[in-house]
């Protein structure tokens, strides 16, 4: 995940590192939570936040009207921590056997393969263009 220009957290940071990169992302200098062109840094943690608890953003805006920016970056830090927390703690079962990580890769990788060959069948024929459907 991508956090402002120069923030990178992993799905494997441990919370407190989340927490350490979030609040340092790089904003403007004001304090309004609230999306803007000229407030890069901000715009991005409110799309974060957004798409976290799947809220407008505007939602979001509403809810820190008024806060600082030091606030809302540790709500965004605390949902950030517990989004990632199932992903950090199935790693290791699924990182463990190597055999059945592959194997479900395949699964899907297959599965992806299925779909994508109906739909450009689909597409072929609708153009005219490639082999015929059998």
């Amino acid at each position: 995940m991508r956090l402002g220009r120069v923030v990178h957290v992993k799905d494997l940071d441990d919370p407190d590192a989340v927490r350490t990169k979030i609040r340092s992302a790089v904003t403007d200098s004001g304090t309004d939570v609230r999306r803007a062109p000229d407030k890069a840094g901000i715009t991005n943690l409110i799309e974060i936040l957004s798409a976290i608890r799947d809220v407008a953003p505007e939602e979001v805006e509403r809810e820190f009207d008024g806060s600082g920016y030091g606030d809302f970056k540790s709500a965004v830090a605390d949902a950030v921590v517990e989004y990632l927390g199932p992903i950090r703690e199935r790693y290791p079962g699924l990182r463990g056997d190597e055999a059945a990580l592959e194997a479900m890769l395949a699964a899907g990788a297959e599965k992806a393969r299925a779909i994508a060959s109906d739909t450009l069948a689909d597409v072929r024929e609708a153009m005219g263009i490639g082999p015929p459907r059998d």
